[in-house]
């Protein structure tokens, strides 16, 4: 491995082996471009790389290896035959909806009797309020059902049980030191007794195992089953930024090819008001479908959004999904706003000089501000925290985004003395305190995360795929890139480096920001490039120089001709 220091980045560039490659490409019959990404990932093996390029639903696990199967599966089975009400509760974001949907739409398949609920960001906050409860209790309900949510639902359970239900968790957030022991079933891959081989599911995957399951035990057609409901559990794994990897790898890749056939009229709605056609990506979810459901519980009501996932009929589903569509554009503009109120606050305050970054302000929506710690991650390149100070409360909620090697949700759950709540992921969590601790609430995780971190964990590395030369780049070896796909968290899009490459011009476009290349190495032939978001950088950059190029490589297709495009994504000159 090769490591790259420019001024605000490092390159990790991998050393290649090409007897290994040589390998690949003889029994695999693949390009040598992806070969040395399958090397480079841990894919040298033969077996498993044919595994990786060829999804197969068979090599699912055994859902009933799952945490506590039996008990979630005697339950429901028992609500059924007895006719009883069973209570779904989700999450406001998008893969507790579809999570909510998987569930509303299989239960009641089954012959089960159900009344699904999303909470509203505003009134209930983050997990399970006493509220829902009450209306599960009122409703007659005799079973609470959770998903993507309740591991830490210590009170809630409780008042459920004490209201004569039976509850079953499901969810897939960080486990902590107990879970709620008056759950007839905790159904979490991340469990420690957990026997399930994959526990990096989202909610929505969660669930649909827990329903492909009971699929098999009544006997039903499992292809059928799945056909349904992939394109939820997809929707539910990217969304939530899973690593694309193992069985999320499976769910996305097949999900996609149901999504793309658009059988459900609201998700057929939606993607129409996003313009978004098949063939589908997963960047077709993590920036368009997800964001759009998230942004009904960012900003409205998560309802809205579950309403869409469940609506059958199209004039319904478009007039929801025209909602929906408003909405988002709502979120954006107040998202700008946000970050640029942000961004001020940390520069004028210093806070970018600290080993975290926790800003809280009561004019910052509590929808939005994930997506702005975001952002600020993305700038700052510390963990951050952007909260909502409820001065009528007196509490201060919000929400964390991370880097590699600090885990959001083991420095909530490392302090229980300062927090009212929280809980979540490595990379995203949640949190809430009293308003007059913000300062303790500073010191103490900011010097829990300088115990953590060292300075060079704040330099931004960029992991690439290896160094190549430019005849690699054809167009075969481009295209053959897809049998990669899905991309996304765990599986990123390939980067490639390019030593000593010859800037022979470059053209302006539209924007400064962006700025068209063509470029060559040696006396081979010219090939053209695309720089976005670092055109003013090659404004110091004169034709004729030496430049090390970081790229993806790309298909263009123009007037039915397809070729060969380099997105230029980073550069040195020599």
């Amino acid at each position: 491995m090769v490591t790259i220091e420019r001024p605000a980045e490092k390159w990790l560039v991998p050393t290649r082996d090409f007897a290994v490659e040589a390998v690949l490409q003889r029994e695999l019959g693949v390009s040598a471009l992806v070969a040395s990404v399958l090397v480079h990932r841990g894919l040298s093996d033969v077996h498993e790389a044919d595994e990786f390029l060829n999804p197969d639903l068979d090599r699912l696990g055994d859902p009933t290896l799952l945490p506590d199967y039996a008990e979630a599966r005697d339950a429901i089975f028992a609500a059924r035959e007895r006719g009883e009400l069973i209570y779904i509760h989700g999450d406001y974001d998008a893969d507790g909806i579809t999570s909510a949907a998987i569930l509303d739409r299989f239960l009641t398949k089954i012959g089960c009797k159900v009344h699904t609920h999303v909470p509203h960001r505003m009134k209930e906050g983050y997990g399970i309020h006493k509220m829902a409860v009450e209306a599960a209790r009122e409703a007659g309900a005799k079973l609470f059902l959770t998903c993507d949510c309740g591991v830490a639902a210590f009170e809630p359970v409780r008042l459920a049980h004490e209201a004569g239900m039976k509850i079953v968790v499901t969810d897939h957030h960080h486990v902590g030191d107990d879970i709620p022991r008056e759950a007839v079933a905790v159904m979490n891959p991340h469990r420690p007794e957990s026997k399930y081989p994959f526990a990096e599911l989202c909610g929505a995957g969660v669930v649909f195992r827990l329903c492909e399951g009971l699929t098999k035990e009544l006997g039903m057609p499992v292809d059928k089953y799945r056909d349904n409901f992939l394109d939820l559990a997809a929707i539910g794994t990217v969304a939530d930024v899973m690593p694309l990897i193992g069985e999320n790898r499976i769910i996305t890749h097949f999900g996609l090819m149901r999504l793309g056939e658009a059988r459900k009229a609201g998700l057929r709605a939606l993607m129409e008001v996003a313009d978004i056609k098949p063939p589908l990506r997963s960047s077709n979810i993590g920036f368009g479908i997800g964001p759009r459901l998230n942004a009904a519980g960012r900003i409205d009501d998560a309802a809205l959004a579950l309403q869409l996932v469940q609506a059958t009929d199209d004039l319904e589903a478009t007039q929801l999904a025209k909602q929906i569509e408003i909405v988002n554009t709502q979120r954006k503009v107040e998202q700008q706003r946000i970050v640029e109120e942000a961004v001020e606050r940390v520069i004028e305050t210093g806070a970018h000089e600290k080993n975290i970054i926790i800003l809280a302000d009561p004019g910052w929506h509590p929808g939005i501000v994930g997506i702005v710690a975001g952002r600020l991650v993305e700038q700052f390149r510390r963990p951050v925290f952007v909260l909502n100070v409820d001065e009528e409360k007196g509490v201060i909620k919000g929400s964390g985004r991370s880097i590699p090697r600090f885990h959001l949700a083991e420095a909530i759950l490392a302090h229980p003395d300062l927090f009212l709540s929280g809980g979540g992921h490595a990379m995203a969590a949640g949190c809430s305190f009293e308003q007059d601790r913000y300062e303790e609430v500073l010191e103490k995780l900011d010097a829990f995360a300088g115990s953590v971190l060292s300075p060079d964990d704040f330099i931004p590395v960029r992991k690439l795929d290896g160094e190549v030369e430019p005849s690699e780049i054809t167009l075969r070896s481009v295209q053959e890139l897809s049998k990669l796909e899905p991309f996304g968290m765990g599986n990123r899009t390939p980067e490639f480096v390019a030593r000593d490459i010859d800037l022979v011009l470059k053209a302006p476009t539209k924007s400064p920001e962006h700025v068209r290349l063509t470029l060559r190495k040696g006396s081979g032939p010219a090939f053209t490039a695309m720089a976005f978001g670092i055109g003013k950088r090659f404004e110091e950059v004169d034709p004729g120089s030496k430049i090390d190029v970081v790229f993806e490589a790309c298909v263009d297709t123009w007037n039915g001709r397809e070729s060969v495009k380099w997105h230029v994504r980073d550069f040195v000159t020599k």
